[in-house]
Order: structure tokens, then C-alpha cells, then sequence
């Protein structure tokens, strides 16, 4: 494997930086636990992909399958594109909320390694069909498994498992655990950490391990990350810095400090989304009413973008009416390109520069590319950007505005005594108001979801009208009216009395499914 690589070369297309790689979904599902977690899980995805699939422009998560691992593993749902495909994941989705809550069963040992190998072979067999017609953008996969299980004992079962397991095309193996206790975050974790444990690193690489709350605001957290650009391939923006800046940075004047960040979105445009009151405005245009620095490194000639900071501003000195468009995030770069004496050195410039920013109470103003290529009798018109800093190892970018955008204003100075009876009544209202000491934005819900869901839901009963009448599967029944794999199933250890019941899959079927009319539906289904 080949943890935060793509396999894309050159400079950096606008398809690239915002898709991500294809991915698959294992839902690891133990008993009793499933039925604390299903509904929340359930109703995360559902709300993660009425988002994910209603986004315009380019897009940016590429393929998406569903496996269920219990007694045996399942293939809900073999790869798909996920842009405009909402009415199908939502029936994956039901199919989630239908099994088995109660109860108990055998638990095979070899299901969740079996689960990984399917779609691992899906993936190729999926892959190998797609580059006869069109190049794949990512030749390898992203594999998470969401478990409710210790996830350490998940990570080991499967590092003895798959030791045999040729995973080159996979770009990321990573366990999820899922826990009713404090939120943590484990960057990785590898038997190599374990003292007594003499294999070391079984399968050349970690396994990424991670927990998060059951909860449905952490499981949607979680899934939006699929949406950030996840590239490690090159930095993608040059943040330029003189030696005038900072004092205790001795340089040439000639030669600036050059710090290499990784650019990260921290809201979603609402004029990508149908139907918002943004977006209904621009409906022609995916990219909104500015161009935005991520769009511009996106479409940079060169590998990366420079912003070249030419002053400092005190932090008082800004008026917010001044800046526009939507914030991104600076980070310093994860590119695996760098060697590991540049990536540390890189690191702790930037860390320098944010600890002396706060302590200054300064801003940076930065001057970026031009807009468009330069004529030898025209001068490109430039972007400018104010930088500030977080108690966090970031720095906060916002476009500002310059001259050529102003408009002229009159802002009429405040009179220093309002009316009594005025200030009476207002004040009244104002203490009768609830008052926070911050704003949550995760406290605060506009029923997107739910208006992105009827956007594009298919009404139900062209799907499947008897499923809410219908009782909960129960474990090991398959359903045959849905989308079948793309190959043939690996072999499974039949439980002891009870045969196999995963459905063939004929050579007609799998190519019936890389065609435009791919929900296959058995007419033999209930």
C-alpha cells in the first residue's frame, strides 16, 4: 500500500485537487451493539450523501461501495459513481436499516478479510473495464471499516489476514471504531508498537485506527472528510515571505522564505448546491459569483500557487466589510514528495510564523498569481488576500478587496445619546435575548438535508413499495432485488447446517453493469 499517495503526474488539474479516490465502506456488524448504532449511522449516510451527490461542479468523490460483513459478507452495493446517484445509495441505505438488530449468530473469523479481498477484486475487475473507455483519474482504493468492535483487535485480525493479500492498489486501510465513550482520535496503529509482538509490520505498512462517538453530528464529521482534497502528491500553495517581515528570520532580501502549505476549504459554497437560495442565483455556474484561491491553485499553470505577502496589517486595522468570498484553511504540506529534514523544517517555520503573528496581533496582506496569462502590451489584473492567524496550527485566508472594487459609501458617525424611551425599549429586547458565548454552527440546522433529499429521492414506491410493512432481515438473508456484484463472489466457509445463500453472479451481468442502465433489477424479486 501506499498511504497518502495518487498516482496522478504533473501539474495539478481542477478534477484532481477536488475529487477524491474511489472508496469502500465495510460496516463491520457485531450483536447486540448494531442496534444502538444502525439509526445513527443510517441517518449520517443518508444526510452525508444527499450532500455529496447534489454538488455541482467537477466531482468530487469519485466511486463509492457498500459491504456488510456479519456472519458472512455482503456487497449492498458494488461500485458506483456517487454524483446524481442519491436515489440508489438511499436504497443501499434501507437495506442498512433493515438487518438484524437483535439475536445473535456465528461470526466467521475469515468474513471481514473475505469482504476486503471482494472488493478489492471488484475494484480491479471495475477498473480494468472503465480504462478500455476513459482514464481513471485513481487507479487505487480507500478501504475504511466501521466496526463496533475494539478496533485494536480489528487491526490485528486483520493484519494476520491479509499478510498473503496483494494490496498494491490500495492507497489507505483504515478501522473506524465506533464508541460510546469520549471521542478519540489514534493517528495509527500497528502491532510494530507492541513490544511483545516480534512481527513487526506484517503488511509493510499500519493500518489506520481511529474512534468516534455514536453519535450522527460525529458520523456525518467523519464521512465530510471524503470531501476534502486528500492529494499528498505536491504542496499546493508557496506562501512567500521577505526577510523585513520578521526580525528574528535572518535571509537574503533576494532570497524569501518560501513555506509550502497544503490549502484545505473550511465551508461548502452554497452556490454549489441546487436550488439554496445562493445557488438558485448562479445556477449556470458551478464556481459561484468569485473565483476563490482554490479554484485558482486548481488552475495554476505551474505545480503550486504562490502567494507573496508584501506587508503586515494590525489585526484592528481590517474592516470585515472589505473581505469577501468564502475562508480556506493554510496547513503545512503532508507532500510525500519531500524528504523528511524539509517536511520538519517546513513544519516549524510555519508554527514560528503563527506564534509570532498572535503575539504581534498582525495580519498579512499577500499578493497572488494573476488571474489570467499575461500580453506583451497587457498587465494581468492580481488577487489579493488577507492571512490571519488561529491558536491552531493553521493560518485563515480571505480574499479583500482593492480599488477597482470599491463602492462609493457614507457611513454616518454613531450619535453619542440615543433617545431614553428608545434606549429603554431596545435594551428591553436585547436582555430578554438568549445569549452564547460562541457560535456552534453545529447546533444550528437549515433542513438541507431533508430539502436536498426530496430534490432528489426517487419517490419510494418506484423502489421498493413494501419496505416499511416489511420486518427487519434477519441474518444471512439476502435480498434479490438490488444491484449484484460486479464479480463473482469469493468463496465462504458455509456455516455449519445452513448453506450459502450469496447469489451467483454470470458473466452477462457483471458487463451489464458498467452500462448507462446499471440498476439491475431480478425479476423474480418480491
Amino acid at each position: 500500500m501506499h498511504p497518502g499517495r495518487t498516482t496522478g503526474k504533473g501539474p495539478s488539474t481542477h478534477t484532481q485537487i477536488d475529487q477524491q479516490p474511489p472508496r469502500l465502506l465495510i460496516v463491520h456488524i457485531a450483536l447486540p451493539s448494531w442496534g444502538d448504532i444502525c439509526a445513527n449511522l443510517c441517518e449520517a449516510l443518508q444526510n452525508f450523501f444527499s450532500l455529496a451527490c447534489s454538488l455541482m461542479g467537477p466531482s468530487r468523490m469519485s466511486l463509492f461501495s457498500l459491504y456488510m460483513v456479519q456472519d458472512q459478507h455482503e456487497c449492498i452495493l458494488p461500485f458506483v459513481q456517487v454524483k446524481g446517484n442519491f436515489p440508489r445509495l438511499q436504497t443501499c441505505i434501507s437495506e442498512l436499516r433493515m438487518l438484524q438488530r437483535e439475536g445473535c449468530f456465528r461470526s466467521q473469523g475469515a468474513s471481514l478479510r473475505l469482504a476486503v479481498e471482494d472488493g478489492l477484486q471488484q475494484f480491479k475487475q471495475y477498473s480494468t473495464h472503465v480504462t478500455t473507455r476513459a482514464a481513471l483519474t485513481y487507479t487505487s482504493l480507500e478501504i475504511t471499516i466501521l466496526t463496533s468492535q475494539p478496533g485494536k483487535e480489528v487491526v490485528k485480525q486483520l493484519e494476520e489476514g491479509l499478510k498473503d493479500t496483494d494490496l498494491a492498489r490500495v492507497r489507505r486501510l483504515q478501522v473506524v471504531e465506533v464508541t460510546k465513550g469520549i471521542l478519540e482520535h489514534v493517528d495509527s496503529v500497528s502491532p510494530v508498537e507492541d513490544p511483545s509482538n516480534d512481527e513487526s509490520s506484517i503488511l509493510g505498512t499500519d493500518i489506520d485506527l481511529q474512534t468516534i462517538d455514536n453519535d450522527i453530528v460525529s458520523m456525518e464529521i467523519f464521512f465530510k472528510a471524503w470531501l476534502h482534497n486528500g492529494g499528498t502528491d505536491q504542496e499546493q500553495i508557496h506562501l512567500l515571505l521577505s526577510s523585513q517581515c520578521f526580525s528574528n528570520i535572518s535571509r537574503p532580501r533576494d532570497n524569501p522564505m518560501c513555506l509550502k502549505c497544503d490549502l484545505q476549504e473550511r465551508l461548502l459554497s452554497p452556490s454549489l448546491l441546487p436550488g439554496t437560495a445562493d445557488g438558485s442565483l448562479r445556477m449556470d455556474d458551478p464556481k459561484g459569483d468569485f473565483i476563490t484561491l482554490y479554484q485558482m491553485a486548481s488552475q495554476s499553470s505551474a505545480s503550486h500557487y504562490e502567494l507573496q505577502v508584501i506587508k503586515a496589517l494590525k489585526s484592528s486595522g481590517l474592516c470585515e466589510s472589505l473581505t469577501y468570498g468564502l475562508p480556506f484553511i493554510l496547513r503545512p504540506t503532508s507532500c510525500w514528495q519531500l524528504d523528511w529534514d524539509e517536511l520538519e523544517t517546513n513544519q516549524q517555520h510555519f508554527h514560528a510564523l503563527c506564534h509570532s503573528l498572535l503575539k504581534r496581533e498582525w495580519l498579512l496582506l499577500a499578493k497572488g498569481e494573476p488571474l489570467g496569462p499575461g500580453h506583451s502590451q497587457r498587465i494581468p489584473a492580481s488577487t489579493f488576500y488577507v492571512i490571519m492567524p488561529s491558536r491552531s496550527l493553521t493560518l485563515l485566508v480571505k480574499a479583500v478587496a482593492t480599488r477597482e472594487l470599491m463602492l462609493p459609501s457614507t457611513f454616518p458617525l454613531l450619535p453619542e445619546d440615543p433617545r431614553d424611551d428608545s434606549l429603554k425599549n431596545v435594551e428591553s429586547m436585547l436582555d430578554s435575548l438568549e445569549l452564547e458565548p460562541t457560535y456552534n454552527p453545529l447546533q444550528v440546522q437549515s433542513h438541507l438535508y431533508s430539502h436536498l433529499s426530496n430534490i432528489y429521492a426517487k419517490p419510494q414506491g418506484r423502489l421498493h413499495p413494501h419496505w416499511e410493512s416489511r420486518a427487519p432481515r434477519k441474518t444471512g438473508q439476502l435480498q434479490t432485488n438490488r444491484a449484484r456484484a460486479t464479480v463473482a463472489p469469493l468463496p465462504i466457509t458455509p456455516v455449519p447446517g445452513r448453506a450459502s445463500k450469496m447469489p451467483a453472479v454470470s458473466k452477462s451481468s457483471s458487463d451489464a453493469f458498467f452500462l448507462p442502465s446499471e440498476w439491475e433489477e431480478d425479476p423474480s424479486g418480491p
